[in-house]
């Protein structure tokens, strides 16, 4: 097997762990920030995901204070408490992202994620500079796993899809990948991931034995 020239990695729960609810709670209390992201009449993860893919959060919340009043301090919250959703970085998966670029590793990142509060990200958590390039959905207007943004990935890391590996917890977005020709795998834990990595003929060491 021929080894990836390059590495992608999504950030949000394979590098950065992400939780809403510490957020929106620090807005809100616990109690009623549970009762928003558990709500039946409004689905968060869907209306995160518009901002991801390039709205603003000034029409975002302006929507939610149109359509569903008795959500939107909880909305509002989400985005003014933001660096409270980001709880600590995935330290296995850092320490494995920190072996590839010792090794000379070409690292991409392709994240879903609003460009007004990628700068949170970029402040807190230094790793981030390991990259050689992050594509950042927010800023491009397209989000995974539309397939044209993993086109914008092509084009910014200028290797080919075939020969990148890519890693994400999301299985549609695992999905998509696959279907334009990439190797893609399925973030579960880090020593999975680890094994894969190695498998794959990648410079990081290989898993511990059980």
């Amino acid at each position: 097997m021929t080894s990836p020239r390059a590495v992608v990695f999504d950030l949000g729960n394979v590098l950065i762990r992400w939780d809403p609810h510490p957020a929106i709670a620090r807005g809100v209390g616990a109690e009623h920030a549970t009762r928003f992201l558990g709500a039946a009449d409004f689905d968060f993860l869907a209306w995160n995901h518009e901002q991801d893919a390039g709205r603003s959060w000034q029409e975002g919340e302006a929507l939610v204070a149109q359509t569903h009043p008795h959500w939107a301090q909880a909305a509002r919250a989400y985005r003014e408490h933001f660096a409270e959703s980001l709880v600590g970085p995935v330290h296995d998966t850092v320490e494995l992202l920190t072996e590839l670029h010792a090794a000379g590793v070409r690292l991409l990142a392709l994240t879903n994620w609003s460009a007004e509060l990628f700068p949170v990200a970029r402040r807190d958590f230094r790793f981030l500079g390991l990259f050689d390039d992050i594509v950042v959905s927010g800023q491009e207007q397209l989000a995974k796993p539309d397939a044209r943004i993993f086109r914008v990935l092509e084009r910014r890391a200028g290797v080919p899809l075939a020969a990148c590996v890519f890693i994400d917890d999301s299985r549609r977005n695992v999905e998509s990948a696959r279907a334009l020709g990439m190797d893609a795998i399925l973030f579960e834990d880090t020593g999975h991931l680890r094994a894969d990595l190695h498998e794959r003929g990648l410079p990081v060491a290989a898993p511990s034995p059980d």
